[in-house]
């Protein structure tokens, strides 16, 4: 079962190196996502935000950022509050001692999920109606 809602691409079958799906050492993966470029590529900046995510469920709640009224408008006020901390010279948040640039990344991060998930629940009603209704 393909992913594309979840990833944005369409899958294509086809081995990278030209081999049928039935021959010996055939991986049908060539144009799908790679995210070992980007979790390991970007692990020292994923486990600065995974620490101010950690730092806000201990202030908050587990998660509770997803149920945050008008979240995509508050989180992206709250990204450019890190953003001009750090550019008037603030490197780090007094609050959490971690960089504002970490913070930034956080809600950003949360603003793209609450709108992936807005894209996502609008498309589910075209997905759930049957054929020919």
């Amino acid at each position: 079962m393909s992913t594309p809602s979840i990833l944005g691409l369409s899958p294509i079958e086809a081995d990278p190196h030209g081999r049928a799906a039935n021959e010996p050492g055939a991986k049908l993966d060539a144009g799908k996502p790679r995210p070992g470029l980007v979790l390991g590529g970007f692990a020292r900046a994923l486990l600065a935000v995974t620490r101010i995510g950690t730092f806000g469920a201990a202030k908050y709640t587990d998660n509770g950022w997803m149920e945050v009224p008008n979240g995509e408008a508050r989180y992206d006020d709250a990204k450019l509050r890190h953003w001009l901390y750090e550019k008037s010279g603030v490197e780090f948040d007094s609050d959490s001692a971690e960089l504002h640039a970490a913070h930034e990344a956080w809600n950003a991060l949360a603003r793209l999920d609450l709108i992936l998930r807005r894209k996502e629940k609008a498309a589910l009603p075209a997905l759930l109606k049957k054929p020919g209704t």
